[in-house]
């Protein structure tokens, strides 16, 4: 099967959310959606050049400062229909997730490698941070209620991210005391 371009689904519900400079659409990724999906410079600006030859979205050149030109780019109607079309369809797969650790492990023969327990510290280590930056995340978008039932998607996603890096801790430690 094909697999589908899931990005620019991505940059389309971003931008029916507000207009967004490449920049902001960047930034958006590293703070929020980079929990669970990651798109770098490099995919970002093609896509958006690529959606905008789709008249799924158009751009104003705004000029920041005395000199600097920036592009904002808004969702067109096309774009409003094409996304909804993606949003509203059933999601009948489950995509494996691309854990290098776990990928290693596969590899590991003997409970008694001697890589293991730095293995695990690390990885503890790593989801131990990962968790505290999702739990300061909560608080600083989500600390009043009125802010969860404006971005109630956000949130559940935020929720999840936190769970699985609970579980994933647990799982650790439990596998590797």
């Amino acid at each position: 099967m094909a697999q589908k371009n899931i990005l620019q689904y991505l940059i389309l519900g971003l931008l029916n959310q507000s207009p967004k400079t490449g920049y902001d659409l960047k930034r958006v990724f590293e703070d929020d959606i980079g929990e669970f999906w990651q798109a770098q410079h490099s995919q970002i600006y093609p896509e958006l050049k690529r959606l905008e030859q789709a008249d799924r979205i158009t751009h104003v050149e705004l000029i920041a400062g005395t000199k600097l030109k920036k592009k904002q780019y808004s969702i067109t109607a096309d774009g409003i229909a094409f996304f909804d079309e993606w949003r509203y369809s059933p999601t009948s797969e489950i995509i494996a997730s691309k854990d290098e650790f776990i990928l290693k492990l596969y590899f590991i023969d003997s409970k008694n490698d001697a890589h293991l327990d730095a293995m695990f510290t690390e990885q503890k280590t790593l989801h131990q941070a990962k968790l505290d930056h999702l739990l300061d995340r909560r608080q600083t978008l989500f600390s009043q209620q009125a802010a969860v039932d404006a971005h109630y998607g956000h949130y559940l996603i935020l929720e999840h991210a936190i769970n699985r890096e609970q579980d994933y801790l647990n799982w650790l430690t439990t596998a590797r005391p």
